[in-house]
């Protein structure tokens, strides 16, 4: 008698073949991270920033396009600067505003200037039509501070920031924190992950010498440097750009702990995933024009920063490739009512790595009961980036910025007493 043919066992056994590559891949990728990380789980003291001679003129630019809700907060939170005042000038870019963003910045205090161009629409070209503008001044600067408008700024951020230039480093990212934590599941959880990115990702980077990732906003930038190599950042996220670009010139982002900027992080699922959404389309998009280049720089060279940019750059797709194989083997889970390896292993993973991350959390000092019931949320977090990063990668040769709402209208007191909570 012919034996039954055994369908799903096939399939379960060409599914575990074909993907044990990527399983392989990303746990390769994860113990690089894990090894990587151990440089951050102790803090090492550093001198104190007041020990550092004041000497270094900073321009603090803020890109805002329809932000009067929340404006106001970080020019009053930039001018409580605990650094001469003579030292630094605020400066606001009104980007295609159609509200009182213009208004409400300059009866602040801050200079403001007022761009209107609806063919190079965002942030990227609002900053390089800004920068332009700050080279032509009287004033010269030696640094240059990039925020968001609806950031707030703590007092210390500027004399860290010289502290930093002092010691040599030319490009430097701050400590991002989040404004409001404990708003929604959503905000919670981004939460989580920024504070897990500070202390696991670059906080190691930068005693490893290693390049330490922008973040969007609160960066510092020698105006030497931007000089040198011009900003040309105008992708979806030209933060990631204009580092990567720095990889390629034998530079590097370098890391400030204690320059905090408070960012505030989105509320709702639909919310979040159009941010994510533009940032994977432009992640994706500097992975098409720059891995091939920071990979021939790595075996070229020798040259580990590179190495490990280009592993930043990959990661996000062998995600989703585990994500795609982890619905298919749930799949077969259910038509079989057996767990392959596959499934496991990565079911497996994310449970490592997120409940792992509590430690650090608390660590930095942000353990409350609400986020800790948050923490129960985030496997579930972690794994929407899968269909977002796909969605991203399909459509990331659209470039259209899409505006973020901001209406957390808060002052840095109102933070720094949240945090001492």
């Amino acid at each position: 008698m012919m034996q039954m043919f055994d369908f799903w066992g096939i399939l379960d056994s060409i599914f575990d073949l074909a993907s044990i590559l990527f399983q392989a891949l990303l746990w390769i990728i994860f113990v690089y991270y894990l090894v990587i990380s151990a440089f951050g789980w102790v803090k090492r003291k550093e001198e104190p920033a007041e020990n550092f001679p004041v000497k270094y003129k900073f321009a603090a630019v803020i890109s805002a396009h329809n932000e009067e809700k929340v404006i106001g907060g970080i020019i009053r939170s930039l001018k409580a600067q605990k650094y001469p005042k003579d030292m630094y000038d605020i400066y606001v870019v009104a980007d295609n505003c159609t509200d009182n963003t213009a208004k409400v910045a300059a009866e602040n205090g801050a200079i403001v200037f007022e761009r209107f161009d609806n063919t190079r629409r965002g942030k990227g070209y609002s900053l390089e039509w800004m920068f332009n503008r700050l080279f032509q001044l009287d004033r010269k600067y030696d640094a240059v501070c990039i925020f968001d408008a609806d950031n707030l700024v703590s007092s210390r951020f500027l004399l860290e920031m010289n502290k930093q230039l002092s010691k040599g480093h030319k490009v430097i990212q701050g400590y991002l924190d989040s404004k409001n934590p404990y708003d929604t599941w959503i905000s919670g959880n981004y939460s989580i992950a920024y504070w897990i990115s500070n202390r696991l990702f670059q906080l190691p980077r930068y005693y490893l010498g290693l390049n330490c990732a922008l973040g969007g906003t609160g960066f510092t930038i020698a105006t030497d440097v931007l000089k040198e190599i011009g900003w040309g950042a105008t992708s979806l996220t030209e933060d990631l750009e204009f580092s990567l670009k720095l990889v390629l010139k034998g530079m590097r982002v370098s890391w400030s702990h204690e320059a905090v900027v408070y960012d505030e992080k989105p509320l709702g699922l639909k919310q979040s995933w159009r941010q994510r959404k533009r940032w994977m389309q432009g992640h994706s998009d500097c992975a098409t024009r720059y891995l091939k280049k920071l990979l021939k720089k790595a075996l070229k060279d020798r040259d580990m920063v590179a190495l490990d940019a280009s592993i930043y750059l990959i990661q996000p797709f062998i995600i989703v490739v585990n994500g795609i194989a982890l619905v298919i083997g749930m799949g077969i889970f259910f038509a079989n009512l057996a767990l392959n390896l596959s499934t496991l292993l990565f079911v497996l993973l994310i449970g490592v790595v997120t409940y792992i991350t509590v430690i650090f959390v608390i660590i930095e000092g942000k353990l409350t009961p609400k986020i800790f019931l948050y923490f129960l949320t985030y496997p579930v977090y972690s794994l929407t980036w899968v269909p977002i990063i796909i969605d991203g990668f399909l459509n990331r040769h659209k470039k259209e910025w899409v505006h973020t709402l901001h209406t957390r209208a808060l002052d840095i007191d109102d933070i720094e007493s949240l945090d001492k909570i």
